[in-house]
């Protein structure tokens, strides 16, 4: 398998941290690339038509892109691990945490692709803030789940400690902890984790 990758993206991180719980790092050739909604890298455009990070490149040469299509495939290679629940509430529970993970990170991003990417003059003030509250929303949810995620770990809680994390490297001086203390406590302790160790975007 073949990975391209950035390694300030949260959606990245969401799969290298997969990766490295399921065992799967020395299965993967490494491709980092550099590419932005306005400045597309050429080997990312060749493998993915929507030049979007990550992208996996499976064995047989065709290419999985979207996070949670590509965690689906890994833990696929992994089926004892439990990551996704075959059926029932579970399932859906982890889904669903995983879908309000991702769509917090949609909305940081878009946040920052705003101040950072766009001209001044054109940003739009109410842009950022609608989807800074959709980032409150989520961590308002996540807040309230915390508790139950005790130390396990699944395809939801990846995703939401991912999410948490790219909050804290683009816009640390926010001070979530503050306002989400049962989300502050639980992601401290999962944090540590070998794999978020060794998956913090650069600084």
């Amino acid at each position: 398998m073949k990975l391209i990758y950035s390694p300030a993206s949260p959606y990245v991180r969401k799969v290298l941290v997969t990766l490295k719980e399921l065992g799967l790092e020395d299965k993967v050739e490494f491709v980092k690339v550099t590419t932005s909604v306005v400045d597309q890298s050429d080997v990312l455009a060749a493998a993915n038509p929507l030049t979007r990070i990550p992208t996996l490149v499976m064995d047989n040469g065709k290419p999985l892109y979207d996070s949670r299509v590509i965690t689906q495939y890994l833990v696929s290679l992994v089926p004892s691990c439990g990551y996704y629940p075959a059926s029932g509430e579970a399932r859906w529970d982890v889904l669903r945490l995983e879908a309000t993970a991702e769509g917090m990170m949609d909305s940081a991003v878009n946040a920052r692709y705003e101040r950072g990417l766009r001209p001044a003059e054109k940003q739009w003030d109410d842009w950022v803030d609608g989807q800074m509250k959709k980032v409150h929303g989520a961590l308002k949810a996540l807040d309230g789940e915390a508790a139950s995620f005790g130390d396990g770990i699944n395809a939801g809680i990846i995703a939401a400690a991912c999410a948490c994390g790219y909050l804290d490297f683009r816009y640390g001086d926010m001070g979530w902890r503050n306002t989400y203390p049962a989300l502050a406590a639980w992601y401290a302790m999962f944090s540590e984790r070998k794999s978020m160790q060794e998956t913090q975007p650069p600084a």
